[in-house]
């Protein structure tokens, strides 16, 4: 679905269930990955959504864990719905979930406000009542990512201006320093004629087509670093300031 490995490894549900759930204490209760995949599954199909595909990587040993479920809820041809998930175990990351799409040309993902599950205890039944909670919220997510989407295909970029956004972008953390000059390249020679003219639509696509090499932790953090800089979180981008 996009995504290339450099460290950390994709692995599928059966392995993921075999990561041990560390000991819980008095102020700190893990989520076992597993459950917090089982129960959004579990809400994905109590809305009569289809599954089309997904895919799960682990960082850190299995401390870390992210995902992609991708649905076919949406009105688009050129995109189609997924939601994120992430999960951890080093206590680096709360577990979480986000609204995103997946570009069909080029299975570029990007996505929007991410959803981050509070909860004090973990059982199976209160996490299925975050996970329901959670996926209705992103209904709106899925709006807005779509709508900024729309919005970024009629926005035109000079050269420079992309290039000073891209050095702004590895400044945030969002992408690496030496991507600087991939990127670029990638956005004036686009190997998808769908993003041939210069908008800010095809250079996030620059940005997310760069992403794909990350590991997931890395990815996660590129995702998030670009959601806030493109505004897809239905704020105030910060990167053309």
């Amino acid at each position: 679905m996009g995504l290339m490995m450099s460290e950390g490894k994709f692995v599928g549900r059966d392995e993921i269930a075999m990561v041990p759930t560390p000991t819980a204490t008095a102020s700190w209760k893990p989520v076992p990955h597993s459950e917090v995949i089982d129960a959004v599954t579990d809400v994905v199909r109590a809305h009569n959504w289809q599954i089309l595909d997904e895919q799960y990587g682990l960082a850190r040993d299995g401390q870390r864990m992210f995902g992609v479920i991708r649905i076919n809820r949406t009105s688009s041809s050129e995109w189609s719905r997924c939601i994120g998930i992430r999960n951890s175990h080093d206590r680096t990351i709360a577990v979480g979930l986000a609204a995103g799409l997946n570009v069909q040309v080029c299975a570029n993902l990007m996505f929007g406000g991410s959803t981050v599950l509070k909860r004090r205890h973990t059982s199976r039944i209160e996490l299925n009542g975050l996970v329901v909670e959670a996926i209705d919220a992103l209904e709106d997510d899925f709006l807005t990512l779509e709508t900024v989407a729309e919005d970024l295909k009629i926005q035109f970029v000079r050269d420079d201006t992309a290039r000073a956004a891209i050095v702004k972008a590895a400044e945030a953390g969002a992408v690496n320093s030496c991507d600087i000059v991939p990127i670029f390249r990638e956005f004036k020679e686009p190997r998808h004629e769908e993003f041939a003219e210069p908008t800010r639509w095809a250079l996030l696509n620059a940005f997310t087509e760069n992403a794909k090499k990350y590991s997931p932790a890395r990815a996660d953090q590129c995702y998030r670093g670009l959601t806030r800089l493109f505004g897809l979180d239905d704020q105030p981008p910060t990167l053309w300031k």
